[in-house]
């Protein structure tokens, strides 16, 4: 519950509360704090029973640390069913990145050493440049006869 205080925080919680409260009143303030601390876990925990016997048998494996989203995300990804660690483990970022730099570069480092990647030996194969992709702008220059392109939903 005070994972995040430290001891000279806790230090000085003690030492404002004996100032608040002196020393005579403290100890009937922790014991009301205390309960009140107490009461409250007994509501949740009545409240949990209560909502679980209202679902019913088919919700039996249900757990309310569920409801947090960063915690259903992260149970669900490690979830060996659905086989996502195969796919983060298969996935290599620094060799799509070289590949994307080399073929923005025009360099043919990368692209023609691995024909197993179905990306790159696609882009050879339809590329007319011997492997090479062409990833200059080239303006197209309209000829006499023919107009700019016409969009009917712009007008």
């Amino acid at each position: 519950m005070f994972n995040d205080i430290g001891p000279l925080e806790l230090v000085t919680i003690i030492v404002l509360a004996v100032l608040v409260f002196g020393p005579d009143k403290l100890p009937k303030v922790i014991q009301d704090v205390m309960r009140t601390i107490r009461k409250i876990r007994e509501f949740s925990e009545s409240a949990k029973q209560d909502i679980r016997n209202e679902l019913g048998p088919e919700f039996k494996d249900f757990e309310f640390e569920d409801l947090n989203p960063k915690t259903f995300i992260r149970k669900q990804l490690d979830n060996e069913e659905l086989g996502l660690k195969e796919i983060r483990n298969g996935f290599d970022l620094k060799k799509e990145m070289a590949e994307v730099t080399d073929a923005v570069h025009g360099r043919d480092g990368g692209a023609s050493s691995s024909p197993s990647s179905p990306s790159s030996s696609a882009s050879s194969s339809s590329s007319s440049g011997g492997g090479r992709v062409d990833m200059t702008k080239k303006p197209e220059t309209p000829g006499d006869d023919d107009r700019p392109p016409f969009d009917a939903d712009a007008t």
